[in-house]
C-alpha cells in the first residue's frame, strides 16, 4: 500500500495553496500540516536533488519521485507526531491498576517503521531539539518526555504559538525533574507531613470522617512548591477552592492552620461565640493565612469555605480572584492565582463545572488562567470510574477551552512536583487553564468509617499492599544516597511529637475558635443581628450632585449616532427628571448606581441581558449604531471615586451566581448585583442559594453582601415568566441572614439599594423586581423622594385622608398594590386601606402595628397576593404575623405559579382581587 497515497488523494491545487501559505506564514497553517511542511523543508534540503517543490505544485509527485530515506524522514515525523497526540494513552500513571487498552498503539509497523530502523540517523530529530540522532535515541526521547509519569495532552491547541512552547519545553531534560539534593529533601519533608499527619489522625480519632488524602499525599508538596515558584514570579495571593478530600492536610500543611484547632474540632467542641454562628463540619471551613517563603517572598493564602456540594466553590473562587484582580491588580492580574482542586468523579459529573469553565475568558469573569488540581481517587463516592463517566479521562472537560492537562502518578513525587511548576510557568506565559490529573488512590472508603471492599474488593486488595508515597520516595532517596535509613524516622518522630504536644495544648481548652474567612477585606465591617437590620440608616444623597448625574446620563455624546430608539429613551429620561419630576423604576436605579460611584464605591451588576436589561429598561451601555461601541453613560459622572461594571453573562445561573457570591466577599465596598432574566432562572442557581447565600453567615462566620434581582409579577405570561419563587427565600429566612424585599416605588428601591452600601454590616439581599411597573404611570417617584428619602420597610396607604372611615385594611406586596388600588378607584370603596410590605424581612413588626392602630375602626383583615395560596408570601405570614387574624384574597393553591393561558390566567387574577372587596368569595 502507498504509504502517501494521502497526498496522491489531495487536490494538487489545494496542497499549491496551503504550501505558499506555509511559506508566508507558518502560524497560520493547521499544525499537522504545518509538521508535514516542516519535515518535507528539512528534506528537500538534505535529499533535494530532484525539484519536488515543482512536482507538488505541477501535480506530479508521487512516491516514486521520492528516496526511500525521504519516505523514513517522513514516517519518523509521523511517528513523533504520534507520540505528541497519544503517547498519553500509553504512560505509566496509574499506580495501582492496569490501564485500559488503546488501539492503535504507538509500535514501529504503525508508522512505516521497524527494527532494522533503529540505528539509521535521521533529521527528523531536529523536531525535538535534539541534533540528528538514531531512532533508537528517538524513541528513548519520546518515551521519557511522553509515556513516563507524566502524560501530556495539548495537540488540539489550536496556537501554533502555544503548541511550540509547550513542545520546546517539555523536551527540555527529556521532561523528567532535576531537582537538586536539597530541592528533594524539602520534597520528602512536606510528605512525610502529608502522611504523618493522617496516621495521627487515625490513631487518635478512631472512624472519625476526615477525608483523607492517603493515596495523593504527593499533593502536599506539589502546592507547596507551587507557593514558591508562584512567589518568586510575582503571584501575592492565592485563592483556592477544594472539597473535603484531603483539605484538612492542606490546612495544617500548606496554610499553616493552627492544628490545636483542628483538634478542638475532632473533639467537637462548642465555639467560642454561639450568637450569630452555628459553625460547619471541620472538612467545610475556610482559612486565609500569610506565609513568607523561603526566599523572603510574602504571600496571602485562601482557602475558601464550602459545602458538600463538591464543585460549588469553583465559582466562588473566580469571583474571589477577580474581586482582588479588579481592587488590587488591574495592571497585572497575574498576581492572583486561583487554584481548583477537585474530585475526578466531581469535575467528570457536576455541570457546574462546564458553566465556570466557559467563563474562563469572557470580560466579565476571566481571572487569567486558573490551575485545576484533580484528586483523582479513581472512585467516586463508591462508583467505579467507569460508571461515572463516558469521556476517556475526567479532565476531557479541559478540551471545551483548549487547555493542556498533564496526568501524573501521585507515586512519583518529583513528577507531580514537576507537573505544577509546568503548570505554573504556562499559566503565568499564556494567562490560562491548566489541568493537573494526579492519579493515585485513596486508602479508606469515602470517608473512613465505610468498608471500601463493598464494591472494590480488587482494587482495595491492591491499595492494601500498596507502599505510601513518601516511603516509595524515600526508598528513592536511599538508593540514591541522598539520605540514611534513619532519615524518614527522625522526620516522622519530630513531626508526631509536634502534634502530640498540640493535641494535649487544645483539650486543655474549652471552646472552638473559628477564624472567618479574609477578615482583611472586612475590617471595619461588623456582624449584627436583625434588630441592627432594621434601625433606619441615611441613604440621602445631596440634590445638586443627584442632578449633576441625573445630566450626565440624560446626555449621549454628540459626535456619536445612536438608534432613534436609545436616542428617545434618553430624551425621555431627560424629560423626566428636568421637565416633569416623575422619575421612573430606570432612572430611580441608575441614579442610584450613580450616586455610589460618586461616593466611593463600586457598582458590578452582571446575568443575562444585563446590560440593556430583560425587559429593556436599563440600556446602562449603549450602542454606537455605526461601530456598535459601547457607551456607559455612568461612567463619565464627574469626579466619580469608585467605578461601574457591567456585564451580560453567558446563559449560566448556578456558575455565575456562585461567582458574584464569591466577587462580594472579597470586595464588601462593592455593590454586587445579579439579576435574573425571569425571576425564577433563580432556581437554576439553588444550591448556591441554599449553601452560600443564605446560610454562608451561620455556617462560616462570613458576612456577604450580594445583590439578587428577581423579576417578579403575574402579567398572564405562564408559569416561567411570574414568580420568582418567593415563598422559597422566605422560608430560608431567620434570625439575621439576609433582606428579602419588594419595592413598589423607585425611589424607594434608590434608597434600598444605597442602604446596602451605606451600612457597616452586610447582608445578602433578594429583590422581587417589577415588570410591568418599569412603565407603570403610578410607579414613578420625585427626584426629592430620592435625594431626601429613605427606605420605607412598610408603606402606609398614601390616598386615605379618613382613617376611622376604613373598614378593611388590605396588607399586601409588590405589584398587585397597583392592581387593587385601580379595582378601589372603579369600586369607589372609600373603606378599604392598602398598606404595602415593601421588606418581608426582617419583618418591620413595630411599624405594622403602628399602621394598624392607626386604624381604628377596621374589622376586615385581609392579606392579599397574586400568586397562588401555596406560594408567595402567605404561609410566611401566617407563620411570622399574629398581631390580627389575616383573611386570604389570591388564587387557589396550583402545582404551577400561573396558568399557561393568557384569558385563564387573567380570570384567575381579577378573582383574586374581587376577593379583597367581597369578604362573601372564597377560593
Amino acid at each position: 500500500m502507498d504509504r502517501f497515497s494521502f497526498l496522491n488523494a489531495a487536490h494538487t491545487a489545494f496542497f499549491a495553496d496551503l504550501y505558499d501559505q506555509y511559506l508566508q506564514n507558518p502560524d497560520t497553517v493547521e499544525p499537522s500540516w504545518r509538521s508535514f511542511f516542516q519535515g518535507f523543508d528539512f528534506a528537500v534540503t538534505n535529499y533535494g536533488s530532484q525539484d519536488i517543490v515543482s512536482q507538488i505544485t505541477s501535480g506530479d509527485f508521487s512516491c516514486d519521485h521520492v528516496s526511500e530515506k525521504l519516505h523514513k524522514e517522513f514516517n519518523v515525523l509521523k511517528l513523533i507526531e504520534g507520540y505528541r497526540t497519544r503517547g498519553h494513552l500509553f504512560t505509566k500513571t496509574n499506580p495501582v491498576r492496569e490501564r485500559r487498552t488503546y488501539s492503535p498503539t504507538l509500535a514501529l509497523e504503525n508508522f512505516g517503521l521497524s527494527q532494522a530502523d533503529l540505528t539509521t540517523v535521521f533529521d527528523a530529530a531536529k523536531m525535538l531539539n535534539m541534533p540528528s540522532s538514531t531512532l533508537a535515541d528517538i524513541i528513548k526521547h519520546l518515551e521519557s518526555v511522553y509515556c513516563q509519569s507524566i502524560g501530556v495532552e495539548f495537540m488540539y491547541i489550536r496556537d501554533p504559538k502555544v503548541q511550540d512552547w509547550i513542545k520546546n519545553r517539555l523536551d527540555v531534560n527529556n521532561n523528567q525533574p532535576n531537582f537538586s539534593p536539597e530541592k528533594k529533601k524539602k520534597i520528602l519533608g512536606k510528605l512525610n507531613e502529608a502522611v504523618s499527619f493522617e496516621t495521627f489522625l487515625h490513631a487518635k480519632y478512631v472512624g472519625q470522617k476526615r477525608f483523607s488524602l492517603e493515596g495523593c499525599e504527593s499533593a502536599i508538596p506539589a502546592l507547596d512548591a507551587l507557593i514558591e515558584a508562584a512567589a518568586d514570579k510575582g503571584v501575592e495571593q492565592f485563592v483556592m477552592g477544594m472539597a473535603h478530600r484531603g483539605r484538612l492536610n492542606v490546612l495544617a500543611n500548606i496554610f499553616g492552620k493552627n492544628t490545636q484547632n483542628i483538634f478542638s474540632e475532632f473533639d467537637g467542641k462548642d465555639y467560642d461565640d454561639d450568637m450569630n454562628f452555628d459553625g460547619d463540619v471541620k472538612y467545610h471551613l475556610g482559612l486565609t493565612s500569610d506565609r513568607t517563603t523561603s526566599s523572603g517572598k510574602k504571600i496571602n493564602l485562601n482557602l475558601a469555605p464550602n459545602p458538600s456540594h463538591l464543585e460549588t466553590v469553583g465559582a466562588v473562587i473566580e469571583g474571589i480572584t477577580r474581586a482582588k484582580q479588579d481592587r488590587f491588580y488591574k495592571e497585572d492580574v497575574s498576581k492572583v492565582l486561583p487554584i481548583a482542586v477537585h474530585g475526578d468523579a466531581a469535575i467528570a459529573g457536576q455541570g457546574i463545572v462546564y458553566e465556570i469553565i466557559q467563563m474562563a475568558k469572557l470580560d466579565g469573569y476571566k481571572t487569567g488562567g486558573t490551575i485545576h488540581l484533580v484528586i483523582n481517587n479513581q472512585v467516586g463516592f463508591t462508583t467505579n470510574y467507569l460508571d461515572a463517566r463516558s469521556s476517556t479521562y475526567c479532565t476531557d472537560i479541559a478540551k471545551v477551552t483548549l487547555s493542556p492537562v498533564l496526568h501524573v502518578n501521585a507515586d512519583d513525587a518529583e513528577a507531580v512536583v514537576h507537573a505544577m511548576l509546568f503548570a505554573l510557568d504556562y499559566r503565568m506565559e499564556f494567562g490560562t487553564d491548566v489541568f493537573i490529573d494526579l492519579l493515585g488512590y485513596r486508602k479508606y472508603g469515602h470517608n473512613e468509617g465505610d468498608e471500601p471492599k463493598f464494591t472494590q474488593p480488587i482494587l482495595y486488595k491492591a491499595i492494601s499492599k500498596h507502599k505510601n508515597p513518601r516511603d516509595i520516595y524515600a526508598e528513592k532517596l536511599r538508593q540514591e544516597g541522598i539520605i540514611d535509613a534513619n532519615y524518614v524516622k527522625e522526620l516522622e518522630a519530630k513531626y508526631k511529637a509536634d502534634l502530640d504536644e498540640s493535641l494535649e495544648e487544645s483539650r486543655k481548652k474549652d471552646l472552638t475558635v473559628i477564624t472567618p474567612f479574609m477578615q482583611n477585606e472586612w475590617t471595619g465591617f461588623e456582624q449584627v443581628s436583625d434588630g441592627e437590620m432594621l434601625k433606619k440608616y441615611d441613604t440621602s444623597f445631596d440634590k445638586n450632585s443627584l442632578t449633576e448625574i441625573a445630566t450626565t446620563i440624560c446626555e449621549l455624546p454628540s459626535d456619536k449616532k445612536f438608534i432613534n430608539k436609545i436616542t428617545k429613551i434618553i430624551k425621555d429620561r431627560n424629560d423626566m427628571y428636568f421637565e416633569k419630576d416623575t422619575l421612573d423604576w430606570a432612572m430611580g436605579e441608575l441614579l442610584a448606581y450613580g450616586s455610589l460611584i460618586k461616593e466611593g464605591f463600586d457598582v458590578r451588576i452582571s446575568g443575562q441581558d444585563v446590560e440593556r436589561g430583560t425587559f429593556s429598561h436599563r440600556h446602562a451601555v449603549v450602542k454606537v449604531e455605526d461601530s456598535e461601541e459601547e457607551v456607559i453613560l455612568l461612567n463619565n459622572i464627574k469626579d466619580k471615586k469608585g467605578e461601574f461594571y457591567v456585564y451580560n453573562s453567558h446563559l449560566s445561573e448556578y456558575g455565575v451566581v456562585g461567582f458574584e457570591y464569591g466577587y462580594a466577599l472579597a470586595s464588601p465596598k462593592t455593590l454586587t448585583i445579579w439579576e435574573a432574566q425571569f425571576g425564577d432562572f433563580s432556581n437554576g442557581a439553588q444550591i448556591m442559594i441554599d449553601q452560600y447565600i443564605s446560610a454562608g453567615e451561620d455556617k462560616w462566620n462570613n458576612q456577604n453582601g450580594l445583590v439578587m434581582l428577581l423579576p417578579h409579577g403575574y402579567e398572564n405570561q405562564g408559569a416561567e415568566h411570574s414568580s420568582a419563587r418567593m415563598e422559597r427565600y422566605l422560608q430560608m429566612c431567620a434570625k439575621h441572614n439576609m433582606y428579602i424585599a419588594d419595592c413598589t416605588t423607585p425611589a424607594n428601591f434608590f434608597h434600598l439599594l444605597r442602604r446596602q452600601m451605606k451600612t457597616n454590616f452586610r447582608k445578602p439581599l433578594i429583590v422581587f423586581t417589577p415588570k410591568s411597573l418599569l412603565r407603570h404611570p403610578l410607579a414613578v417617584s420625585t427626584s426629592n423622594e430620592m435625594a431626601n428619602g429613605q427606605f420605607q420597610e412598610i408603606l402606609d396607604d398614601p390616598n386615605v385622608t379618613d382613617k376611622k372611615a376604613i373598614k378593611t385594611l388590605v396588607l399586601c406586596t409588590g405589584k398587585v398594590y397597583y392592581d387593587i388600588i385601580e379595582k378601589r378607584e372603579e369600586l369607589e370603596r372609600n373603606d378599604v386601606a392598602v398598606v404595602r410590605l415593601e421588606q418581608l424581612f426582617p419583618l418591620a413588626i413595630d411599624q405594622i402595628k403602628e399602621i394598624i392602630a392607626s386604624y381604628p375602626n377596621v374589622d376586615d383583615y385581609v392579606w392579599a397576593q397574586e400568586e397562588p395560596k401555596n406560594m408567595g408570601a402567605y404561609s410566611y405570614m401566617l407563620m411570622n404575623f399574629d398581631l390580627v387574624k389575616l383573611r386570604l384574597a389570591s388564587p387557589k393553591a396550583y402545582s404551577a405559579p400561573a396558568a399557561g393561558s393568557y384569558e385563564r390566567s387573567k380570570k384567575r387574577q381579577k378573582n383574586a382581587i374581587a376577593m379583597v372587596f367581597d369578604k362573601t368569595l372564597f377560593q
